[in-house]
Formats: structure tokens, C-alpha cells, sequence
């Protein structure tokens, strides 16, 4: 069935996701930035810290969270949130464990060994990002990473309150490349750290990405993403709100609204028309409305799209069809912002489609998984044996020497 003309229905076939280039012109500057930085050590990261925050970077001694004058039910928020986000990172770590197995040439297995020094990097802007600090360092604390450094251009209470909470050893007011950089390189007494999280703006994506042979990044993170899959009986006005939280993360960012039911897209289109505000974000493609042939075609949109957040909204869709996203939220209950602030799982999520081949923040994310193994004397013999062979076969002499000793 054809929209009609003035519509901004989209046919789901006809819409393809846009490539994002906003990090061409930043990527040289950070180079460069990177490069001074690296030659001119601290006092290149004090300049850099003056020039564009304004101010040095100051270590900040943290006290026990609930010292800092916040109000009572903020507290209350920030303790309940992180308890949740504890008791979920608690749970991925106890699944996580150390295992081997017996067979006749010894004992073989893995463990897992947490990162020692990580720093995780919280945007400054008009507002606290308490949810960033609570959602990068609880994760590491509870992997048993020994340093946590937490950098950030805002000293505002509600993130040191946050940070303190989360478990930070260490704050430095600091923002930017030259935040990141300090981190990598070190600055002072600060020792470098062996992994950098957290999100930030263009300069410091280029940033993180640019010293990745240096630390261990989690993402290059881009604009935030929703994907709603809706039958015809949804709750318009919380899909509505859903797809208009996510603008308020970024110009860039965007909501997808993918459904069989013309009659439920046209709805939902005249609703968001008809206030000023939702209709700029749909003239902006910030929203967009999909029509699809089929949940057949539902499904694999989804799957092709990999978003960074994805709402099941629709009872006929088996969850365990899709398989790229970053995080389902299932059912209408299971609003996108819960999972921003509080309901445990991290926001920390892959997007522009790499949730097609990578995961989000978590607990494992602080983890090396080390290979563990024992060779018993009859495995000596044995294994020697067979890598002798493969070892003349690639003419590394010494690889087969090393073996031919111990085969008698």
C-alpha cells in the first residue's frame, strides 16, 4: 500500500542508513594534538587543559559520597541506581569462572584476570552526567580493577558524588584529548593506565581512537539509536516519548519506528505533528517512521540495522530472532531510559551498526582471559610427537628442537 504524498512514512525497503563523516576534519587536529602531547609530556596537557577548559588540571581528594550537599532524594537516586548496577555486574561476574579440563596429555583451561589501571573518561557540559560515572566505574570495580582513575572537565558535586560511589581511587579534573592523552601517557603521578571507557564528544572519540595501539579502548561510541519493532496496539504517546528521549543525547542522534501497520505509523505521525517540538525532530530525521511489508521484514531490518538500543514492542516477534543490537528492552514497560539510569544492564553500547559484531561495556570488558596449561609427563611424549612434524613442516628448527628433547 502507498503512503500518500506529503507523508514522511518511509517504505522500509527504500531506507538506508546514512554514513557518518563528522570525524574527518577532527582526526588530523587530534593527530597533531597527540603527537604534541606526546614530545612535550605534562606541559603540553597544562596548556591544552588552559586554552580550552580554561583552568589546570587539579586533582580532586573524593570524601564519602553522601558529603557533598546533594539533596536527600538525589542521593537516594544515585545509591538505588548503583546498587542496581552493582547487583547486575555482581551477577556477570559470578558467571565468569576460572575452569580447566583433564585429558591424557595434562590439564588445560582459562582464567580470568582483571585489568590493573583503567581510566574512565565523564563529559562535562551544563548538566552532571551521573549515570556515566556510575555505568563505567562499577563495572571495573566490580572486576577487581586495582586503579580507577576518573577524569572529567566538571567538578560538579553530583559527579564526584557519583564517582565516589562508584568506586573511583582517583579523580582528576581534566577534560578533552589532553584528558585522554593524560591517561595513556601519564601525567605527573599519575601512572598510565592499560584502558580508557567512557564516551565524549568528536575530539575525544578521535582521541581514543588515535591511542589505541597505546591503551585498550571500549568504543568509538556515535550517535545514540532506538529501534522500535511496534504491532498496531502499542502505547503511542510512551513509544512517542521513548523516540524523543533519544534526540535529547545529540543532534545526530535517531529514532526508528519500524511497523507492518499504516494505520498505526500515520497515527503516530499526525500525534507527533501536531507539537511543535516532536515535529522538528521528524522534519529533522531524528524520527523516522518505516513501514514494512511483513514482521518478516521487521525482523530483518532489525537484524541488518543492528541498533544500539532495540524495543520489542510488538507480541508476534520471537526475542530470540534478533540478534544484533546492543540492548533489547522488552515490551512496553521496558523503557530505553531505565536502561540510561537504573535498571542495571550498562548504557555503554556499540553503535552504527557495529552491535553486529561487538558488545557493550560490562564486566568482562575489564577482563584478559588467560589460557592456563599443564603438560603431564605422557603428554610430553605425545605432543611432541605431533608438533614435531608440523614444526619440520614450517622449518622452524628450533620450535622442533625444543620438542625432540623432550620426547625420550
Amino acid at each position: 500500500m502507498q503512503t500518500k504524498n506529503d507523508s514522511q512514512i518511509t517504505q522500509c525497503s527504500q531506507w538506508q542508513r546514512e554514513s557518518s563523516n563528522s570525524q574527518s576534519d577532527v582526526e588530523p587536529k587530534v593527530r597533531q594534538l597527540l603527537a604534541e602531547i606526546a614530545q612535550q609530556g605534562d606541559e603540553k596537557i597544562e596548556q591544552l587543559s588552559q586554552e580550552f577548559d580554561g583552568f589546570s588540571p587539579q586533582w580532586i581528594k573524593l570524601k564519602p559520597y553522601d558529603e557533598y550537599g546533594l539533596e536527600a532524594s538525589l542521593v537516594d537516586a544515585i545509591t538505588s541506581a548503583g546498587e542496581r548496577i552493582e547487583a547486575f555486574s555482581q551477577f556477570q561476574r559470578d558467571k565468569l569462572t576460572d575452569s580447566t579440563y583433564l585429558d591424557d596429555c595434562g590439564e588445560f583451561g582459562f582464567r580470568y584476570q582483571a585489568i590493573e589501571r583503567i581510566g574512565a573518561y565523564i563529559p562535562g557540559g551544563r548538566f552532571p552526567l551521573i549515570s556515566t560515572a556510575l555505568m563505567t566505574l562499577i563495572p571495573a570495580k566490580l572486576a577487581g580493577c586495582q586503579s580507577r582513575i576518573a577524569c572529567s572537565p566538571s567538578d560538579h558535586p553530583a559527579v564526584l558524588a557519583a564517582a565516589s560511589f562508584a568506586g573511583a581511587t582517583g579523580f582528576l579534573k581534566i577534560g578533552g584529548v589532553q584528558a585522554i592523552a593524560a591517561l595513556a601517557y601519564g601525567y605527573k603521578e599519575l601512572e598510565p593506565v592499560q584502558m580508557v571507557v567512557g564516551p565524549g564528544n568528536q575530539y575525544v572519540n578521535a582521541a581514543k581512537q588515535g591511542l589505541s595501539q597505546q591503551v585498550q579502548i571500549d568504543a568509538a561510541a556515535g550517535p545514540s539509536e532506538l529501534l522500535i519493532l511496534a504491532d498496531a496496539n502499542i502505547n503511542q504517546e510512551w513509544v512517542i516519548a521513548d523516540m524523543a528521549a533519544q534526540a535529547e543525547h545529540d543532534p545526530q542522534a535517531q529514532s526508528l519506528l519500524i511497523s507492518d501497520s499504516l494505520e498505526l505509523l500515520e497515527s503516530v505521525e499526525m500525534a507527533l505533528a501536531a507539537d511543535d517540538e516532536l515535529a522538528k525532530l521528524l522534519e529533522d530525521k531524528q524520527i523516522i517512521l518505516l513501514l514494512a511489508d511483513s514482521t518478516a521484514q521487521m525482523i530483518e531490518f532489525s537484524n541488518r540495522y543492528a541498533p544500539e538500543h532495540l524495543l520489542l514492542a510488538d507480541q508476534r516477534i520471537n526475542q530470540d530472532l534478533l540478534i544484533n543490537f546492543g540492548s533489547l528492552f522488552i515490551g512496553e514497560n521496558s523503557a530505553v531510559a531505565y536502561g540510561d539510569y537504573c535498571s542495571g544492564p550498562n548504557h555503554t553500547l556499540p553503535t552504527m551498526g557495529t552491535a553486529n559484531r561487538s558488545s557493550g561495556l560490562s564486566v568482562l570488558s575489564f577482563l584478559k582471559v588467560q589460557s592456563v596449561q599443564a603438560v603431564s609427563e605422557i603428554g610430553r611424549q605425545k605432543l611432541s610427537d605431533i608438533g614435531q612434524k608440523i614444526a619440520e613442516a614450517e622449518q622452524l628448527v628450533w620450535h622442533q628442537k625444543s620438542m625432540t628433547v623432550r620426547s625420550s
